[in-house]
């Protein structure tokens, strides 16, 4: 069985390239270049980057060359390391000082990371002992600017592990060396920090900085502060005792005073605080200025403010969020922050009031969320609201008791109730008769809640702004999340901090929540992905407002009122609007308990198809009313450019909303899916006017209103006069934000065995199948061994032993196969199939097998599965697919209990595994439900598909959501045609229960409905079986006695074959008990039917259908979320969860289907999850670059789980490509290998026709003087490859296709194409033919695609074609040339299509004159005209007459792919991903 593989050295951790913006005012210009910039839009947005030719022509560039950089043999430069060129490239080219934001210049650091400065010149060369400050600050540099682009930046440290525990020691004695550190400096290091601790995962760096937040930082706590946290956690005294004797055993042995607090681990987080504290003080503001602080900070003096200190201040936030939303890293470091009041200093700081501290401010509310979180950081508990409202009342009740006792002027603070002193004015307002010294001395030494030798101490306002954060009680956040609008408006919309604009470049922090590995609680997971996943839809959002907008060319009139002049699809103007109702608010609650409205608005001016997607509109669809006021005179090119969005749109209000109901012109309904109107009644909508019933967001309605109320606002609901719809497939965002705001409310149970997992805590293998209780023993295979060798061959590490039933060995076994899994594989996971294939390690234990030691016996029973019945549609659904090894550890270890992972590379069959999976698992289990999810509808259609192949009856399967009708099959495998479908089954099976009747000479009645059919089964049928039965027990020895007694021969009479002959008793009666086989199941199915005969209404009986019929339910991530509510409403239940492609899931979107079910007994019914996807490809789609890099969104809970080291079966052979192209993409698994399908088919081993090679790396040039060109944001182009390849497809993972012309557009910089996931994808689409049209100059120094590219230079780098080849077939092998003629450039192509052209368009004219020609034009190799494909869709013939173009027959469709263009998508001709031999 496959070994169970985690996480390691191998796996990347980051894959994203982030973009590099040219600041033309501070970065060196090389002149005379020919290459121009990039072309852009006006106001595009899109800064220019560095080109390829400045790039060769810099002077690092050169010193690489000369120094470091990879010679085209591989080999690099053998010149002598020089730390003086270390430190002049240091003190030249990466120190900044200066005013600014920028910590380092990117154009410099983005050169030296691009030639490998770090891989080949720094590390090589680092020593811990003698290494300079310039050495280690330009390593810090170039490991930030790896994950500044989202690539793997420890990757190159793991083949010296004990020189980067040194390197780690230098980074954190840095500050310590008497050099002192410029504040850019400073926020660098700082930044490295923020890295390290961000990569846990990867153990050389969390075992050497987890030592920085151990409990040993307790030794820098103020003595009242430590007896505190001592008192609170008696449970650690006994820890820090033996911890205290172990520090004074080592320093008395080595010899020094015993002075714990002075130790690096101890010391160093702590420096780094009152360094930030420092500057937040005395360097945020320039010290020129601070004598007129006061006054200066009232205005808008920006130039106060020092952006770099501002940029430091941001980054030390971010890094203390980080530590404290992180169990391990928060444990012992909140005292340090809460004892040093970092959060009270913060709030009371300059930065924190201006508006230059916007994003400070932000930062400083998270980070004072997290110091305050609910959870017991010792045990790691998640505390409810009931426990944080009675802590705080203790807290309060123990304030006032001491007050009473010993301070007699809080007398008052005493004897209140706590009402009345919970708010902070409250607070402030009873604390203020102290004095200062009065106050001190509470605060410092009977509260202990800072140190009296804490300089702020002597500042009132400091101390009591410590008291009131310590007592004052907030708002938990459900009550936030729930007084929240779930719709953005206007004013976060443009907030730049919250939803930035896709040109982030991830320079600065924001103040957004991450998603790394670890969180909290289920809460904090819920509440940070609720966040994200809102911002992630407001700015798409924001995006779709700015598209529709300026197409209404809104304008003031004579009248002064808002008038349109042009028109939108998406948008229309509003005729009329007004709020209807606005119900009573709930108890307990302020907002209304609903807000309804109507709409009115004319698709008169519309074409047919734009009306028909208006009509189209339906319940609970999103719409979004807009209030657009625009500026009476147009502004300046100037005032544009100063002025925001909503300015320039004249965009006033957003509002979001509902639908309810749609009615036509003449009031009558439309759309209706309660079944208030029939099918047979529905009736085109009449008339141009429509009106929408909207359910108005009551949050945001209550807001609004109070404004009105309380600061006299103008009233929002009056001034719209825009409704906006958005496209279907992008407006789901608010039923999956009520889903998580509803999981927030509810006491969500993840089952016990997946919950640390799930959180990132625990033993990493801990639900995985052999950990889990309930195991099944004996599992019957079924069809999954196709024969006895099979078999033999999935288990090489056991010794197989067939046994019958009775346990006499079988020595001619045939399937089916029933299976006792041994010992040693429950027990230990490493003993699933396939080991040899692995590792050294593996092949050698394996050959120790082979070789004399004997292996554990394994006993598969081989048994004869019972007659299924007479009739064709009896006989069960056969497997046809030979599993490897690899694929039955997997079946294994899905059927049973607990977490299993898949990884599954390009063509290695997972969709496969992933079905038999789910048909061993339905006949062992036969009352579980499994549910499927994948991310979309194509791949839960093939996945559906090859389950109706497989034994599982078709009344068992149902497929939910709008993706059922592409199913290529006959059946309706939705709701309604699976009801429908049981009814007409219904009327058969009764028809058959009447012919029954008939041969039993019974009356037909019977028959009438389900009811008496189950009575007739058990007085008639049941006991005639009972009786024949007991006759036949007597009457063994006679052969025809089952032929002449059977109860039913007239009722099998019309079986297409005899069933009995009477020649054998034990023959016909096996033959008996398959005919009443088919009688029980065909009553059994009856007795299912029964419901549909009681239920009355459609809406019932397919609600039935899914909670209680339906075996196993498919349906979208994107469909679990939306209809998360109702499923909860009618019950859903199920015990399985099968996910496919899964690494292409939003985490959020992968853990709701896990809770689409109610608990049952405070427990999680789930009893199995499957993970199914290939982290190694693309991950899913994150629209803003700055949740992607940033908050890590686009991290799916499958890549997060392989990262914390959860163990995987990664599946090992492909059946896709040839042997030779897959090499290109093999590398970056494990041991991915061929099935022998790849050797032995003959199409794998005959040369495409017209190509001199299967894959070639074709060097394209500049076309016209142009390489890529950007006329939009993140969208580039490249005329010159386009001229080879004519089209271009993007986001073709999942698919695959014979011929594959790739072209990667970027002449500048790699961009995205240095994501490894993205070279994955590209590499592996092709099955016979690949061709990579690019730069070789730019992509052949890409470290990250080393490997791939390594392999494609082998060859020539000219397109290299076979002119003698013109027709679909060859018989040349690969690797045999032919005649080469090599391709020069777009010209000589260019000449070469019109000849060929040229030629067959005079054959075409010929034949037209010659009665022979065709015959003769077959001889000279000339196809038919009518056999072109390509030719009339594309404006250039690509190929001599070639299979790239006309001559290419259907099933070989060329997918023309042109990668980068980042959401722009041209579909192909495709087939499925994981087929298989």
């Amino acid at each position: 069985m496959p070994k169970v593989l985690g996480t390691g050295t191998f796996d990347f951790r980051r894959h994203r390239v982030a973009e590099y913006p040219v600041d033309p005012g501070k970065e060196p210009v090389t002149e005379n270049l020919v290459e121009k910039p990039p072309e852009q839009r006006p106001n595009a947005g899109v800064p220019s980057s560095i080109t390829l030719l400045e790039i060769q022509r810099d002077r690092l560039t050169k010193i690489a060359a000369a120094n470091w950089l990879k010679a085209a043999g591989g080999s690099v430069s053998s010149r002598e390391f020089d730390p003086e060129l270390v430190k002049e490239i240091y003190e030249t080219e990466l120190l900044v000082s200066g005013d600014g934001r920028k910590t380092v210049p990117l154009q410099r650091v983005m050169i030296l990371e691009v030639s490998q400065y770090l891989e080949n010149y720094l590390w090589p060369n680092f020593d811990p002992d003698t290494s300079t400050f310039e050495h280690v600050m330009s390593m810090i540099l170039m490991v930030n600017e790896k994950f500044r682009e989202n690539v793997a930046a420890w990757i190159c440290f793991h083949d010296r592990k004990n020189a980067f525990r040194g390197f780690l020691q230098r980074v954190l004695l840095l500050k310590e060396e008497g050099r002192a550190l410029n504040i850019a400096e400073k926020t660098n290091y700082l930044l490295f920090m923020i890295n390290a601790f961000q990569s846990l995962e990867d153990e050389i760096v969390s075992d050497n900085v987890l030592k920085l937040v151990s409990l040993q930082l307790w030794h820098k706590l103020s003595f009242g502060r430590f007896q505190m946290e001592l008192c609170l956690n008696p449970h650690l005294i006994k820890k820090w005792k033996r911890m205290t004797k172990k520090e004074a055993k080592e320093a008395k042995k080595g010899g020094q005073p015993v002075d714990p607090s002075n130790r690096l681990e101890v010391r160093f987080l702590k420096n780094l605080i009152e360094e930030f504290l420092e500057i937040l003080d005395s360097k945020v503001i320039h010290q020129n200025q601070s004598g007129h602080e006061e006054t200066e900070l009232s205005g808008s003096h920006d130039n106060l403010f020092d952006d770099l200190s501002v940029l430091y201040c941001e980054r030390f936030m971010e890094f203390l969020i980080d530590l404290l939303s992180q169990l391990p890293t928060r444990r012992f470091l909140k005292s340090i922050v809460a004892d040093s009041a970092v959060v009270s200093k913060c709030h009371l700081s300059a930065l924190y009031a201006h508006e230059k501290g916007r994003l400070f401010a932000q930062l400083v509310d998270l980070l004072q969320f997290y110091e305050c979180f609910e959870i017991d950081d010792h045990v790691g508990t998640q505390l409810s609201d009931d426990d944080i409202l009675l802590a705080h009342y203790s807290h309060l009740q123990a304030f006032q008791l001491l007050a009473f006792k010993q301070i007699p002027k809080l007398r008052d603070l005493a004897l209140c109730n706590i009402g009345a002193i919970q708010k902070r004015s409250d607070l402030k307002k009873k604390l203020s008769v102290l004095s200062d010294e009065e106050l001190k001395d509470l605060v410092c030494d009977k509260l202990k809640l800072v140190s009296r030798d804490d300089l702020w101490s002597n500042r009132a306002d400091f101390l009591i702004e410590v008291v009131i954060s310590c007592f004052e009680k907030r708002q938990s956040q459900r009550e936030a999340i729930n007084t929240l609008p779930l719709y953005p408006n206007e004013q976060i919309m443009w907030d730049e901090s919250l939803v930035p604009s896709i040109n982030y470049s991830g320079e600065g922090c924001l103040a957004l929540p991450k998603l790394n590995l670890q969180f909290l609680t289920l809460h904090d997971y819920l509440l940070r992905n609720f966040n994200l996943f809102r911002l992630e839809s407001t700015y798409e959002i924001r995006e779709d407002i700015q598209e529709a907008v300026p197409h209404l060319l809104a304008y003031i009139n004579r009248e002064g009122e808002t008038a349109f002049g042009g028109w939108s699809r998406m948008a229309v103007p509003i005729k009329q609007f007004k709020i209807t109702e606005v119900k009573q608010p709930n108890i307990g609650e302020v907002k209304p308990a609903s807000v309804t409205a109507e709409v009115t608005y004319s698709i008169a001016s519309y074409r047919a198809h734009i009306r028909s997607e208006w009509d189209s509109l339906k319940e609970h669809d999103v719409l979004f009313l807009l209030s657009i006021r625009p500026s009476f005179e147009p502004l300046s090119p100037e005032e544009a450019a100063k002025s925001s969005v909503p300015q320039r749109l004249g965009l006033q209000y957003v509002r979001g909303c509902e639908i309810t109901e749609i009615h036509d012109e003449e009031g009558v309904l439309m759309n209706d899916f309660t079944g208030r109107i029939k099918r047979d009644e529905w009736k085109p909508p009449k008339g141009d006017l429509r009106t929408v019933t909207i359910a108005l967001d009551t949050a945001q309605y209550h807001m609004d209103v109070t404004d009105i109320a309380e600061k006299g606002a103008e009233d929002v609901y009056g001034t719209f006069n825009i409704l906006m719809r958005r496209k279907p497939k992008e407006n789901n965002f608010k039923a999956i934000l009520d889903s998580i705001r509803d999981l927030m409310n509810e006491s969500c149970i993840v089952p016990d065995w997946l919950h640390n997992i799930f959180l990132g805590y625990g033993n990493p293998s801990s639900a995985q199948w052999h950990n889990m209780p309930d195991l099944l023993d004996v599992v019957d295979f079924k069809d999954t061994f196709l024969d006895a060798n099979h078999l033999t061959d999935s288990f090489p590490d056991f010794q197989v032993c067939f046994v019958r039933p009775d346990g006499s060995e079988d020595l001619h076994p045939r399937p089916p196969f029933r299976i006792r899994l041994p010992k040693t594989m429950k027990s230990d996971s490493r003993a699933l199939l396939g080991n040899e294939n692995t590792d050294n390690n593996n092949q050698n234990d394996h050959e120790m097998t082979t070789n004399g030691v004997e292996k554990e016996k394994f006993f598969a029973e081989a048994y004869v599965p019972p007659d299924p019945g007479p009739y064709p549609q009896d006989q069960p659904k056969q497997n046809s697919v030979r599993f490897t090894p690899t694929q039955i550890g997997a079946i294994i270890s899905g059927i049973q209990p607990g977490l299993t992972m898949v990884v599954g590379p390009p063509g290695t069959g997972k969709t496969d595994t992933a079905v038999q999976i789910l048909n061993v698992l339905y006949h062992n289990c036969p009352s579980q439900r499994t549910l499927i999810i994948t991310h979309s509808n194509q791949a839960l259609n093939d996945l559906f598909e090859k389950i109706m192949e497989r034994d599982v009856p078709a009344r068992y399967l149902l497929r939910l959501g709008q993706g059922e009708q592409e199913l290529a099959t006959d059946l309706d495998f939705s709701r309604q045609g699976r009801v429908n479908a049981m009814l007409v089954r219904r009327l058969e099976l009764l028809s058959e229960v009447e012919r029954l009747a008939r041969s039993l000479k019974l009356p037909e009645d019977v028959g009438y409905t389900c009811e008496t059919a189950g009575y007739f089964w058990l007085l008639h049928v049941y006991s005639r079986w009972e009786q024949f039965l007991a006759s036949c027990s007597q009457n063994q020895d006679k052969p025809s006695f089952v032929k002449d007694r059977f109860p039913f021969t007239e009722f099998f009479s019309n079986s297409p074959q005899p069933v009995f002959t009477g020649e054998s008793f034990g023959k016909d009666m096996r033959a008996a008990k398959g005919c009443f086989r088919h009688l029980s199941t065909m009553f059994q199915e009856l007795e299912e039917c029964r419901a549909f005969e009681l239920l009355k209404s459609t809406a019932d009986r397919a609600n039935y259908l899914m909670t209680k019929q339906a075996k196993i339910v498919a349906m979208t991530c994107t469909h679990a979320a939306l209809k998360r509510k109702d499923f909860l409403q009618l019950g859903f239940k199920y015990d399985n969860l099968l996910m496919e492609e899964s690494a292409q899931i939003l985490e959020i979107e992968t853990f709701i289907p896990m809770l689409l079910q109610r608990q049952e007994d405070g427990y999680a019914r789930l009893k199995r999850c499957i993970l199914i996807g290939d982290h190694h490809q693309l991950p899913p789609v994150v629209k803003n670059m700055a949740f992607q890099k940033y908050s890590h969104m686009d991290q799916s809970l499958f890549t997060r789980f392989v990262r914390l080291g959860v163990p995987y079966i990664e599946l090992n052979a492909q059946g896709r490509a040839r042997p030779s192209i897959a090499k290109l993409y093999n590398w970056r698994y494990r041991n991915l290998g061929d099935l022998p399908y790849v050797h032995e088919e003959v199409m794998f081993h005959k040369a495409n026709a017209g190509f001199s090679f299967e894959y070639q790396l074709i060097d394209v040039p500049d076309y016209h003087g142009k390489g890529e060109t950007a006329p939009s944001p993140w969208f580039y182009q490249n005329e010159g490859e386009a001229e080879y390849i004519v089209m271009t497809v993007d986001k073709f993972q999942g698919q695959q296709n014979d011929f594959i012309l790739l072209s990667l557009v970027r002449t500048r910089f790699v961009g995205h194409l240095r994501d490894v996931r993205r070279l994955v994808v590209a590499m592996s689409r092709a099955r016979l033919g690949l061709y990579i049209f690019c730069r070789r100059s730019l992509f052949e120094q890409c470290y990250e695609l080393q490997p791939t590219f390594q392999l494609l230079l082998q060859r020539p780098d000219k397109l290299a074609l076979n002119l003698d080849e013109t027709s679909p077939f060859t018989d040349r092998l690969v690797g045999e040339g032919g005649t080469i003629h090599f391709i020069g450039d777009t010209q000589e192509m260019d000449n070469l299509v019109n000849f060929r052209m040229h030629q067959l368009y005079q054959a075409q004219l010929m034949s037209h004159y010659t009665p022979h020609q065709e015959m003769q034009d077959n001889e000279n190799g000339l196809e038919d005209p009518s056999s072109k494909s390509h030719s009339e869709d594309t404006d250039m013939y690509t190929g001599p007459q070639e299979p790239t173009s006309e001559n290419h027959s259907n099933d070989t469709n060329l997918p023309l792919v042109n990668g980068d263009a980042d959401g722009e998508t041209l579909e192909s001709d495709k087939k499925d991903e994981d087929g298989m031999s």
